[in-house]
């Protein structure tokens, strides 16, 4: 098969969609190796370059911005005429391709439409601009979490055969083991204190940080010598995060590290006493199994597909609620025993999961496509 993908989230500076991309079409390609695929990308020399060590690949950078990179990838995409278009991260393609153009979309989430107001108002307006579009052409649709196929089927119509689970997982790296040195390097280099709570996360309204500091200050009463750690990009009206430390007087408690790479992010998983994650709404949410996979306990929310990711191996709470948040933070600082139990199902938890597994559904149906069966 000619498949052709867009990887332009692949880059440097990933979250999650671009954890995404970037782990499933590396497993894909590594899989596939009867296949011929024609990688896109927007001049990113980091995720090119990492893709070329495949024989079976072919790089195409379009320097292009905005609607003008979607348009000219269409236009290419009609001379090469793959077999099939897959784009993990964008409804924009898909949904102006031409019927001939078979393609896969991957459904993250449905936030544009469950919670629009958490979320940028041009990203809003162009997902629902295209998804629907995008929906009535496509030949299959992934999606990573079984919540977001219910909030799927529940919002479109759209047949349920055609739909397929591609669960996101930790990165390899995090499965590594970490040595007292390594981390102690790391702590330095970061300045990093000696007992820390850990949220990982894009500063946006729907990651929720603005409650887990709130919650803070409560965790702060009952464990002085603790600060709280976020590492992440700032994203959209990331600045009401900012005026929270200082409406309730965290300053100098509170400290962002912005955005750190799988290796060093692996190392502060290993240096932090609990991890939380209190988004409001996800339709996977990666860091909690990257904690896990590293050993550290986590607390998080209970909302969307988050139970279904953490299971029995983390402590779940309304999101809503900071004394719940911090109840449970400061069991987890207090008690060992259950600190240790929630470690090794964490372990356990986190190898549920692997993109080894969710490449090998992508190239089934990539195949099916091409070769339907009567």
């Amino acid at each position: 098969m000619k498949i052709a993908i867009d990887i332009r989230e692949a880059g440097k500076g990933k979250a999650g969609k671009g954890w995404y991309t970037f782990n499933l079409v590396e497993e894909i390609i590594a899989q596939g190796k009867e296949d011929e695929f024609i990688l896109y990308t927007q001049g990113d020399e980091k995720s090119a370059t990492f893709f070329e060590k495949h024989k079976n690949c072919q790089i195409k950078v379009v320097s292009s911005t905005g609607l003008k990179w979607h348009l000219e990838v269409l236009k290419d995409l009609k001379k090469l005429n793959p077999d099939l278009f897959f784009a993990p991260t964008s409804y924009i393609i898909p949904a102006l391709a031409p019927k001939r153009l078979k393609t896969v979309i991957t459904i993250h989430d449905l936030v544009a439409y469950l919670f629009p107001k958490s979320h940028a108002l041009k990203a809003t307006l162009i997902e629902r601009i295209t998804l629907h579009r995008a929906l009535k052409k496509a030949s299959a649709i992934f999606v990573v979490s079984e919540n977001t196929k219910k909030d799927l089927l529940k919002r479109f119509r759209y047949p349920e055969t055609k739909i397929y689970l591609t669960y996101c997982a930790a990165a390899s790296a995090y499965s590594q083991k970490q040595t007292p040195d390594q981390l102690e390097e790391t702590r330095k280099k970061l300045e990093l204190p000696s007992n820390f709570v850990l949220a990982v996360g894009t500063l946006e309204p729907r990651k929720n940080f603005a409650t887990l500091i709130k919650s803070f200050v409560i965790i702060k009463r009952k464990n002085p010598d603790y600060k709280l750690v976020i590492v992440g990009k700032k994203g959209w009206n990331w600045g009401e995060i900012d005026q929270a430390v200082k409406e309730y007087g965290l300053e100098g408690e509170v400290i962002f590290t912005g955005y750190l790479e799988d290796s060093e992010l692996h190392r502060v998983y290993g240096l932090a006493k609990v991890f939380v994650f209190p988004s409001i709404y996800e339709g996977f949410g990666i860091p909690p199994i990257e904690a896990m996979a590293s050993g550290c306990p986590v607390v998080s929310s209970n909302a969307a597909s988050l139970p279904e990711v953490v299971g029995e191996s983390g402590l779940l709470v309304d999101p809503h609620n900071a004394l719940k948040i911090a109840d449970a933070v400061c069991s987890l600082i207090s008690n060992d025993s259950l600190r240790n139990m929630f470690i090794e199902r964490g372990y356990e938890q986190s190898k549920k999961f692997n993109w080894k597994k969710s490449a090998e559904t992508a190239l089934e149906v990539f195949h099916k496509i091409k070769y339907p069966q009567p």
